[in-house]
């Protein structure tokens, strides 16, 4: 199918994260290509409202927004109903919902989701805590994790870690290296839950060839070697059944999708009474 050119303003008074992860997950469910994108962050006064119109005006297409104050609201949708363009807050259901169910009003403030709360230093200690973690540094405080990811080079371990850390998990990494030591002791006295990575022999071939050749390293190694891969995995496994740990196959998975599996698998362990 070909592409349809469109263009998609995304407006929002705080980082336009939602509004720009709601428009991307919709778009995923069209085959028409990727839109002319204009992103409008921070917007909280009625001059700025104004600036957005005028791109509307220039580039007329479809309008997502997220704006917490009434009278911007009215302005933005004043303005697109003009232009006859459709304008959509990506937010108005849920809150209203919310609202009457909770019995209380909208406190309409810009990027409150963002304040420095408990939650958000929690962030950032997990974030602290996976980088000290990486790649299988700081073996001996492996304790202290929420979850311990192993599994072979290049199964999307770090990714998946950061992923995690924004959500408040304390995670680690540990490579599995044929021919290598790997703690098989610490990591099953851990009290952290361990999780696998795994992929197909093929599909891991080929994303290190492009790491090598990212690298401009030429060299032919057992690194890239279709029989050495499909042993090093199939080593790797072994150790993982063996200790009962959860194997999550991430050759079809977005490090989205591997990171919802295993927060499944965390939140589904008792707390100790």
């Amino acid at each position: 199918m070909s592409a349809i050119p469109f263009h998609l303003h995304l407006i929002s008074d705080s980082t336009g994260e939602t509004v720009s992860t709601v428009a991307r997950a919709s778009m995923a469910q069209f085959s028409v290509g990727d839109p002319a994108e204009h992103s409008w962050a921070l917007v909280r006064s009625l001059e700025q409202i104004e600036k957005v119109l005028q791109s509307i005006r220039s580039h007329p297409g479809i309008v997502l927004y997220t704006l917490v104050k009434p009278e911007l609201r009215h302005v933005l949708e004043a303005g697109c109903y003009e232009l006859n363009v459709p304008c959509v807050d990506v937010l108005a259901g849920v809150m209203d919902v919310l609202s009457n169910t909770l019995g209380t009003e909208v406190q309409h403030t810009p990027g409150r989701q963002h304040a420095l709360n408990s939650e958000y230093y929690n962030r950032i200690e997990a974030m602290q805590f996976v980088l000290a973690h990486d790649d299988g540094h700081a073996i001996d405080n492996l304790n202290k994790a929420d979850v311990i990811l192993v599994g072979v080079s290049r199964t999307s371990k770090t990714p998946t870690c950061i992923y995690l850390a924004n959500r408040g998990i304390k995670a680690a990494n540990v490579p599995f290296v044929s021919n290598s030591t790997f703690p098989e002791d610490s990591l099953a006295t851990s009290t952290a839950l361990v999780v696998a990575l795994t992929t197909s022999p093929s599909r891991l071939v080929q994303i290190r060839r492009n790491r090598v050749i990212a690298l401009k390293d030429m060299r032919s190694t057992e690194y890239t070697d279709l029989d050495m891969v499909r042993r090093e995995i199939s080593d790797a496994r072994r150790i993982f059944t063996r200790h009962d740990w959860p194997i999550i196959d991430v050759s079809r998975r977005s490090i989205e999708e591997t990171a919802a599996a295993i927060l499944q698998l965390y939140r589904a362990i008792p707390e100790e009474i």
